[in-house]
């Protein structure tokens, strides 16, 4: 079937937790074997057993390079890279400072590089799908984190630059644009009193047509694993929303 991924070798990046973890679930469920990468929280539980587990820092080119080697020949090659790992840091735009861009960058647009690159080098020869994950602040602007949204829409560029760079190769990047409900956002929920956290609802369902954040697993796994199958194969340098509505095409 042109849309299966069973047997398909996968990395995710931050799959230790949020959106990867659900990512993890999701793809291990259809038969994908992944390795998984995370830098400073270890798996727990269940989530500890469905991949492969590799320490690495995205934001060093050497770092990237050696687990990918390590990885992809433990494997027996590459089908594709999930790359969800990112950080978000507040602060207004009259705050950036030097410290802030680099972290940022570093986290958000050059582990995207680097982990990009170190999958062409392994698809090159045969093709595979490159996923790189966005945020809907990269087309709204974020005046809570403008660096954020910044490096998040360079990694929007990004995607389409490599899609035409390497196709070539029939080697496919996608951007997906995730609105989901992931623990850091449950503690922020988590931190307010009961009126706070009504109101926050409340706020989320108004913006949201479909009324809610999505679920990693449910939601966003199955478009996953529809852009590393065979059925995607005719589609690349897309920014697809996955966001109930959030950000609507053309709005």
């Amino acid at each position: 079937m042109q849309d299966s991924i069973e047997g398909k070798n996968v990395i995710v990046t931050g799959g230790a937790g949020g959106i990867g973890g659900g990512l993890i679930k999701g793809l291990a469920r259809r038969g994908a074997k992944i390795a998984a990468l995370y830098n400073r929280s270890e798996p727990e539980g269940e989530l500890a057993k469905l991949a492969s587990w590799y320490k690495c820092d995205l934001t060093r080119k050497d770092s990237v390079k050696s687990t990918f080697d390590e990885i992809i020949k433990a494997l027996g090659g590459l089908d594709a890279l999930v790359n969800v790992a990112g950080t978000w840091r507040g602060g207004s735009a009259e705050e950036v400072d030097d410290e802030q861009i680099d972290f940022l960058i570093g986290a958000n647009f050059k582990s995207v590089v680097y982990t990009n690159q170190a999958a062409f080098e392994a698809m090159k020869d045969k093709g595979g799908r490159i996923i790189n994950f966005g945020s809907p602040e990269a087309m709204e602007g974020s005046p809570g984190s403008p660096v954020y949204a910044s490096a998040k829409a360079a990694v929007q560029a990004w995607t389409r630059s490599a899609a035409q760079s390497w196709a070539g190769y029939g080697i496919t990047v996608n951007s997906v644009t995730p609105a989901m409900h992931t623990p850091p956002y449950e503690r922020i929920r988590q931190s307010l009193d009961e009126k706070g956290r009504a109101e926050l609802d409340a706020s989320v369902a108004k913006r949201i047509p479909l009324g809610r954040l999505g679920d990693p697993e449910q939601d966003c796994a199955p478009l996953i694993a529809f852009l590393i199958s065979d059925g995607s194969r005719f589609m690349t340098g897309q920014i697809l929303p996955v966001d109930g509505g959030l950000r609507m095409l053309g709005a």
